[in-house]
């Protein structure tokens, strides 16, 4: 959140991430446009899951198979995974120190209305996961929240110096779980009671809403293991991240970071790709195996990188002259993004389970992919058209109403009558 100046008209609507331009000109559209292309990248990611239970597992689906399918697997694999929520968590820290200062501004208590808003977070995430889709990262942000909250003073050195911690001792970890794998011999084979579980998950999702929910359940187990020992240690890392850049202002300012977004390119495209790729090979062709397990260590430390370079790549770009048309075409996607993330899984479960059309593991990776597009195109035309008529997504203006005890406006008020002098 954020105070306008006096001169701003307080029909506009608030943004997003509360960020303004060098002397409180308008919000910068970049950030909604990066966080948009995050929203994207996950969709991709999220849908494959929905779709097959197969997922995940090491094995295809049956009767999914074929070079187009598996080329579209492994683009996902090296382009997508474990990428883009690396970029959502990024702008979840950089905002974070935003609203700070506007509390301040405000002169208003910051840890009660943050406390409140992670558990509205959690709320939604856990219904989210439940219902829906359990590979849910609404309730690991609100956990990791807490953590970003304890360290809200430390200086952007520290957190950076943290931030790097994290994702090398995680490495580290994953190394010595290979290296054990490796000399025990073990590894590398797939259960037949995996094929068995998955085929039962399918038919469990194609079920009635209870029998969805009970495949849920039934998954987050495993969801919440991954979540703990993969994504939350890159994620909190991210946290500080977006908590140092932050602190400096790093993307009111784009211009004067050109050369270390181009630095950030040539390393991410480069070292996170080549990482990318081990690891999509280790997990699609060697699932379960120290291999397997090294990639995924791998990763942990590369992912980080290519999701750099996608975001320098996409301010860059934003700069350019004709960066407007993919501001315009990703940016209201990305300030609805609470709305969008929620929606998508909605979708997903009403074209995939039992809630409505029932084609988890029917439709093959190609046809998967193109769902998704549409999917992401659709919501960019919807979210356009929503924020010229309303302040906030739907879902926004319910977090930020229980977020700040208060009602927030719900349709914007039009400029045109005073800047025509009332005609």
């Amino acid at each position: 959140m954020s105070i306008r100046p006096p001169t701003e008209d307080p029909s506009r609507p608030l943004p997003t991430t509360g960020e303004r331009r060098p002397g409180g000109g308008a919000r910068l559209e970049q950030v909604d446009a990066l966080r948009g292309f995050a929203l994207f990248g996950i969709l991709m990611v999220n849908i494959t899951y929905i779709a097959s239970a197969y997922h995940g597992t090491g094995l295809e689906d049956p009767g999914l198979g074929g070079p187009l399918s598996d080329g579209v697997r492994r683009l996902v694999a090296v382009l997508f995974e474990a990428k883009f929520f690396l970029l959502f968590s990024f702008l979840f820290g950089y905002s974070f120190t935003l609203q700070i200062d506007s509390a301040e501004r405000r002169g208003t208590r910051f840890t009660p209305s943050f406390l409140r808003r992670l558990t509205g977070l959690f709320v939604l995430g856990a219904v989210h996961a439940v219902v829906l889709f359990p590979g849910d990262i609404l309730t690991l942000y609100a956990v990791l929240g807490l953590i970003l909250l304890a360290l809200r003073r430390v200086q952007p050195r520290t957190a950076v110096r943290i931030a790097v911690a994290l994702p090398a001792v995680t490495a580290v970890g994953y190394a010595l779980l290979a290296l054990a794998v490796a000399q025990a011999g073990g590894g590398g084979t797939i259960s037949p009671s995996t094929a068995s579980a998955a085929a039962q998950a399918n038919e469990a999702l194609r079920g009635g809403p209870a029998s969805v929910i009970g495949a849920h359940l039934e998954a987050l187990p495993d969801v919440a293991l991954l979540l703990v020992f993969f994504q939350a240690p890159s994620a909190l890392a991210a946290f500080l991240l977006g908590l140092a850049a932050g602190r400096r202002r790093d993307l009111a300012d784009i211009e004067r970071h050109q050369r270390l977004l181009r630095r950030l390119q040539l390393t991410g495209f480069t070292v996170g790709l080549l990482g990318a790729v081990v690891y999509a090979d280790a997990s699609l062709n060697h699932p379960q195996s120290a291999y397997h397990l090294f990639g995924m260590g791998l990763d942990v430390l590369t992912a980080p990188l290519l999701a750099a370079a996608y975001a320098a790549t996409v301010l860059r770009i934003a700069q350019s002259h004709y960066g407007q048309a993919m501001v315009t075409a990703l940016a209201p996607a990305g300030r609805m993004s609470l709305t969008n993330y929620l929606g998508q899984s909605l979708v997903c479960a009403l074209l995939f389970t039992g809630f409505g059309a029932a084609l988890v593991g029917r439709v093959a990776p190609s046809g998967v992919a193109a769902i998704a597009l549409a999917l992401f195109a659709a919501q960019s035309v919807t979210s356009r058209w929503w924020l010229r008529h309303h302040a906030y997504g739907p879902l926004e203006w319910l977090l930020r109403a229980w977020t700040t005890l208060s009602i927030p406006r719900w349709r914007l008020k039009y400029e045109t009558r005073s800047a025509r002098g009332g005609r």
